[in-house]
């Protein structure tokens, strides 16, 4: 299993800001994103995907923004809770209206 190291959000947006202001510096994105990750110490992969999400957050890239992405995760997790819940009622009611018809007097 890999170690994951854990960068802070500052040393995220710095990284990403100088992708930003060095790609004019450099012959293409992808160059000043290798000499970047190798100055913060991340892998120029990684520095990359951060580039990528903050493209697409500022608009600048299509797909869905990181608040979006949040909301949408949120929602989901609502809905399988609420599934869960519905589930647990029908079987209850079921169960309750069994009993109410065995118990009936003949």
């Amino acid at each position: 299993m890999k170690n994951q190291i854990s960068y802070s959000p500052e040393v995220r947006e710095r990284a990403v800001r100088l992708v930003f202001e060095q790609q004019k510096v450099h012959e293409s994105q992808w160059s000043a994103i290798k000499s970047i990750a190798l100055k913060i110490g991340c892998t120029a992969e990684t520095l990359r995907t951060w580039v990528r999400r903050a493209e697409t957050d500022q608009g600048i890239r299509c797909g869905m923004s990181t608040s979006d992405r949040e909301r949408l995760k949120e929602l989901e997790r609502e809905n399988r809770e609420l599934k869960r819940a519905n589930e647990i009622l029908r079987k209850a009611s079921a169960y309750f209206a069994q009993a109410e018809f065995d118990h009936r007097p003949k």
